[in-house]
């Protein structure tokens, strides 16, 4: 986990991007990975969930161009892509830079006047963890467009949620990720000290304070370094099967089927797999109404009892966990925390587990011997706190 400020981190992007090309950059923007407390899967199927923004972000050194093309290059990689954005497709420029020329495609498309840039990036959100690097890599981006092009997006919430919006299209129709709209809308509303509640069919969100000093507590994050990718068929595939069960449900989407409907709407599905799948969407999405209240009245034992029945419906309802965030998961209630589940799209990435603050180093610590005695890559362990979204730097 790299441990550079902000601070820092604009000074290198800076300097990265006038070795790359030759001038100063007209301004810095960053934008946060995220982790969700709660509301996995339940994005795309107009449900509601939980996210928070982390104080490791993406940082984009741009200027803007007298023509339209896009340059983009990266702190982490070798090279220049460059792209006419009359070309840009889901096929070009491919690669990490499609994220970067999908945000200009998506809002020359909504008719927004957006001509070409020069983009350095820079990031401190760990890759492939399911912490929403992607995401910030977009919204970073995306701010910088805002303000460069003069759309004036960031200064209210309505922009910065048609901002997340054509971010989420981008990701989806250049980029070839089907994800949904959490990871965006996260990264570009989240507060500091605060959870988002968003509810994905209504758009609507809703700050919920989430501050776990007070009870002596903490978030700790777990980057299992399981391979995490979302473009591999998996995510898809689950995605397919809510919409096919909503379908044969005759739904809109399955946040149309409430707790109390559940088993008569699982009755009426023949195929084992997509009920499986249609009790995870539908009872997460009361997990998350059900930890908004906890939050709310201080409860962190039932936030934590949550945590674990969500892991559970992750893990054998939508079968997208892996061996090794089952292992860091149960190590870390072994071992004290009051719950512990998998965050993000699953499939490897990280976990998140509410401990003790005085336990956070032992809880880490027994995690990695648990990984050592499994045979897996050592993982990273860090606390974080709920911190500001998407803004210009500098």
């Amino acid at each position: 986990m790299s441990e550079r400020s902000s601070d820092d981190v604009v000074r290198s992007v800076t300097a990265a991007f006038a070795s790359a090309y030759g001038g100063a950059p007209t301004g810095v923007w960053s934008a946060p990975g995220r982790v969700n407390l709660i509301g996995e899967h339940t994005d795309y199927n107009g449900g509601l969930c939980l996210p928070i923004a982390l104080p490791h972000r993406t940082f984009a050194a741009v200027s803007r161009r007298d023509d339209d093309f896009l340059r983009v290059s990266s702190a982490q990689q070798d090279g220049v892509v460059e792209v006419a954005l009359d070309d840009v497709s889901a096929e070009t420029p491919g690669g990490w830079a499609s994220y970067v020329a999908g945000v200009l495609w998506a809002l020359r498309r909504d008719g927004l006047s957006v001509g070409g840039l020069d983009v350095l990036v820079d990031s401190t959100v760990p890759l492939g963890a399911g912490l929403s690097s992607s995401a910030a890599l977009e919204c970073s981006v995306a701010a910088a467009a805002s303000d460069l092009f003069g759309l004036g997006l960031l200064e209210s919430t309505a922009g910065r949620a048609h901002l997340a919006a054509r971010c989420v299209e981008a990701e989806n129709d250049i980029a070839g990720a089907p994800t949904g709209g959490m990871d965006q809308s996260a990264a570009l509303l989240c507060g500091e000290a605060a959870a988002l509640l968003l509810d994905c069919r209504s758009g609507d969100t809703r700050q919920v304070p989430f501050d776990l000093d007070g009870a002596g507590c903490v978030l700790l994050v777990t980057d299992t370094r399981a391979e995490h990718a979302l473009v591999d068929g998996q995510y898809a595939a689950r995605r397919d099967a809510c919409e096919q069960a909503a379908r044969a449900l005759g739904v809109d989407t399955l946040r149309e089927i409430y707790p109390s409907g559940l088993d008569d709407a699982l009755a009426r599905l023949d195929d084992e797999e997509v009920r499986r799948r249609v009790r995870h969407v539908v009872t997460e999405i009361e997990r998350v109404t059900q930890t908004v209240d906890a939050l709310g009245s201080g409860d962190l034992d039932e936030v934590g009892r949550l945590f674990d029945a969500s892991h559970a419906s992750l893990r054998d309802d939508y079968e997208v966990s892996c061996e090794e965030l089952d292992v860091a998961t149960g190590t870390a209630r072994r071992h004290g925390a009051l719950g512990a589940r998998m965050t993000g799209g699953g499939f490897g990435g990280s976990c998140i587990a509410i401990v003790r603050a005085d336990d956070a180093d032992a809880v880490a610590a027994a995690i990695a011997d648990a990984f050592a005695e499994q045979g897996f890559t050592a993982p990273a362990s860090f606390t974080v706190t709920a911190s500001a979204p998407a803004a210009r730097d500098r």
